[in-house]
């Protein structure tokens, strides 16, 4: 049985993977890697090329690994460490306020984040069945 907990853990690593699938979906296929490279470099990423291609991809599979719930603390470190790019290259000069385009939005999302990628996962979650054999321990 899926208990409140573990309801409330599936329904945030879908939304945010959700959110990261999209917006890896975006650099990729909308706006395409020359273009986010070319934004990448506007901003001053350093390395905007395999910026570019580490934010795309990080984005696209880690997005799909939330809802799928495999990998959760790899894929939230890995997409934390972009929330932290994107703060400190394309928001952190213009404050909090998202409605300004501030960092509020991917501070919120290195909160859910931290939230789903280093609790236990619940039964709907690749984790769930894949960890406790890795360490060793029954499931």
């Amino acid at each position: 049985m899926l208990g409140i907990n573990s309801g409330a853990h599936l329904v945030a690593r879908v939304i945010l993977g959700y959110i990261f699938v999209m917006h890896g979906w975006q650099k990729l296929s909308t706006n395409g890697i020359d273009a986010t490279k070319a934004g990448f470099d506007a901003m001053g990423v350093p390395a905007p090329g395999p910026a570019a291609y580490f934010a795309t991809w990080v984005e696209l599979i880690g997005g799909i690994l939330l809802i799928v719930g495999l990998a959760l603390p790899l894929a939230a470190v890995l997409l934390i460490a972009d929330m932290i790019g994107a703060i400190f290259y394309a928001h952190l000069d213009a404050g909090l306020w998202s409605m300004d385009g501030g960092y509020e939005f991917p501070l919120a999302l290195i909160a859910g984040l931290l939230a789903v990628g280093f609790v236990k996962a619940g039964p709907i979650a690749v984790d769930h069945y894949v960890l406790p054999r890795m360490r060793g321990q029954a499931s």
